[in-house]
């Protein structure tokens, strides 16, 4: 057995999604939520992945299907051309006229970031979407609809079975079973659908079960159905992923305080944002998590009998986290990656770790509810009073369609789909974007219910590219 897997592990998951917004407005929501996730998080990843960094990439079938889009690239590369180049001049310039030549320096050279991702994108052939999947083991649903919130086997087979046909689609048979639960929602009574899609793998929040920084999350699990519960480890997420994790430092770009154009050139703290200083404390800061992660699994490992394999630390993130939310995120990544070799710690992918590790039995008995990852680990963020309308709604809609096979085409189905996709409710429960997010599921509930009135022949209405691998056998079969 190495020293690494006497001390454990740590696996690092990126859950890499994006709603269906191309081709769904413009600024300030729409479809440059793509662009830039696309220039501040993705092509810096591909750096690190390409360069061999142990990295659990999840990729969501609702973001292939837009990185697949004919004419993505060029699209990209002429809001950078024809819309950043020209927002950072503007705000450059008055920011000077105003007397903040620090903040207007800032703007001129983060314009480098959108001009940097441009050229790069182009010098590796312009295909992202094959860039990302040579890195990608783990799918997920169709659009990424909160799976205990379905309201039938048939709904939830025509989520679960198109999103991983789509994924063996692109990825020509590489996949080894891992499926990412959209906001980690996990209910027992999924797991006969999961199987029979050839799901073997999930990852599921148990904070609620076993409470937080229990040694129990650095164990993995099978349930009675035969699948592997890999709990995701809040304790250690939340060293990123809270009011007070590395982001909110001082140093680091303020997200929220913006220019006329919604640059940032400002650092937490008020002042004028320092690149190399804040790039330095990342690198601190990803030295202070490697650490922390030793401790945490030493401290587990002390206490009782030993963990399986040394423990297994699971450290889930949004990848639009890193570059785009976190400036400095994919910087702190990569130097977690070098801290994990220099203080000997073994970074895992996560199929890897679990193929390596014999899970415990897991029984589900009245603690084992419906669980997320979202505010208080229930489904309250998507079901909630903010958004029971939208919850009712989306299952009305399904129900519409699965009482109505002579009328469920393909663009009925992609539409119940879309109106599905767990962001909407998300928004308007967060207060972010909600007028866009509420206009989007009224536009798709519109757009079903035309659709089953036209009948199997009706047209996509504007998914251009969404769900092609959706069958409308998945939602009729009983």
């Amino acid at each position: 057995m190495s020293l690494g897997r006497e001390r454990g592990a740590l696996a690092i998951v990126l859950h890499t999604h994006m709603p269906y917004v191309e081709g769904f407005g413009t600024w300030p929501f729409g479809e440059e939520w793509l662009w830039e996730a696309i220039a501040g998080s993705y092509v810096p990843l591909l750096e690190l992945l390409d360069g061999g960094a142990p990295l659990t990439l999840s990729l969501t079938p609702v973001l292939c299907d837009q990185l697949e889009a004919p004419g993505l690239t060029e699209r990209f590369s002429a809001f950078v051309r024809e819309v950043r180049r020209g927002t950072h001049e503007r705000d450059a310039a008055g920011l000077r006229a105003g007397g903040h030549e620090r903040l207007a320096r800032e703007l001129e050279r983060s314009w480098g970031d959108y001009a940097g991702a441009a050229e790069r994108l182009s010098r590796r052939g312009s295909d992202l979407l094959a860039r990302l999947l040579a890195h990608a083991q783990w799918t997920s649903s169709a659009t990424h609809a909160v799976l205990p919130l379905i309201a039938t086997d048939a709904g939830l087979r025509l989520q679960v079975h198109s999103g991983v046909a789509a994924h063996r689609r692109r990825c020509d048979g590489g996949w080894r079973g891992g499926f990412w639960l959209p906001e980690c929602a996990y209910a027992p009574w999924l797991e006969q659908i999961l199987r029979s899609a050839g799901v073997t793998a999930v990852c599921v929040e148990l904070t609620r079960r076993f409470g937080l920084a229990a040694r129990e999350h650095l164990c993995t699990f099978v349930s009675e159905s035969g699948i592997v519960l890999v709990p995701i480890d809040r304790a250690t997420i939340s060293l990123v992923w809270s009011e007070r994790g590395y982001p909110a430092s001082g140093c680091y770009r303020d997200y929220h305080h913006h220019t006329v154009h919604h640059h940032n050139p400002w650092s937490n703290d008020g002042g004028a944002y320092d690149h190399d200083a804040a790039v330095a404390l990342a690198r601190q800061h990803a030295a202070d998590f490697v650490a922390r992660t030793l401790a945490r699994l030493r401290g587990a490992a002390s206490t009782e009998a030993p963990l399986p394999g040394g423990g297994l630390v699971v450290c889930a993130l949004d990848t639009e986290l890193l570059g785009h939310w976190w400036y400095e995120g994919v910087a702190w990544l990569a130097a977690v990656v070098q801290e994990c070799s220099r203080q000997g710690l073994e970074l895992v992918r996560l199929d890897d770790a679990v193929q390596l590790r014999e899970p415990v039995p897991l029984r589900c008995g009245e603690d084992c509810a419906a669980s997320s990852w979202g505010k208080d680990g229930d489904l309250s963020t998507w079901s909630g009073p903010a958004v029971a309308d939208m919850a009712f709604a989306a299952r009305a809609a399904e129900l519409e369609l699965i009482a109505a096979p002579a009328r469920a085409g393909a663009a009925a189905v992609r539409q119940l789909l879309a109106l599905q996709a767990s962001d909407w409710s998300f928004m308007v429960s967060h207060g972010l974007a909600a007028p866009y997010a509420r206009e989007r599921f009224q536009g798709h509930r519109r757009a079903l219910a035309e659709a089953l009135a036209g009948g199997a022949g009706a047209t996509p209405n504007g998914l251009r590219n969404l769900a092609a691998d959706a069958d409308p056998a998945y939602a009729l079969a009983v």
